[in-house]
């Protein structure tokens, strides 16, 4: 039996998603032990961290060369646990074959992850979902990528001129 193009995507997606299920499922489960959940832990952190993951493991071309990769939280990592190499090598798995898909992926697991929470809770996943937005700008041509330059500020002579 052939199937066509739109069948396998969607297949392939309820399988991709499927999988990142399967991560928040242990990592959930993890930290409902409030003994290894870090200070200032929120629920929402988790989906946070697990799109930072996906974001890093797709290595998006077009994303602005100081921002290739997000940095995960010390805290996180220090209190995921060995759960940590299992969910990473589950993101590995996780492949689409162009770049488009991988952007349209994580911004549905973004969007439906910001569905579980209240506004209080979302600050992290309102910060992914900027930028993941914003890359999504630059794939459509809405936006040019622009270099990041950070200019060192001089110290004013005198102090209270700050």
């Amino acid at each position: 039996m052939i199937y066509d193009a739109k069948f396998y995507n969607i297949l392939y997606n309820i399988i991709m998603k499927t999988k990142i299920d399967n991560i928040l499922k242990i990592w959930h489960e993890y930290f409902s032990n409030e003994e290894k959940q870090y200070t200032e832990f929120e629920s929402s952190d988790i989906e946070y961290f697990v799109g930072c993951m996906l974001y890093n493991h797709f290595a998006f071309s077009k994303a602005l060369n100081t921002i290739k990769t997000m940095d995960l939280s010390y805290d996180f990592l220090s209190a995921c646990g060995d759960e940590y190499d299992e969910i990473k090598q589950m993101i590995e798995g996780i492949e689409f074959d162009d770049e488009i898909h991988k952007l349209e992926f994580l911004q549905n697991f973004i969007d439906e992850s910001r569905g579980k929470y209240t506004q209080d809770e979302l600050y992290l996943l309102d910060r992914l979902k900027l930028h993941i937005d914003n890359l999504e700008r630059i794939y459509n041509k809405e936006i040019t990528p622009q270099k990041v330059e950070f200019v060192k500020k001089t110290k004013p002579a005198n102090p209270l001129l700050r």
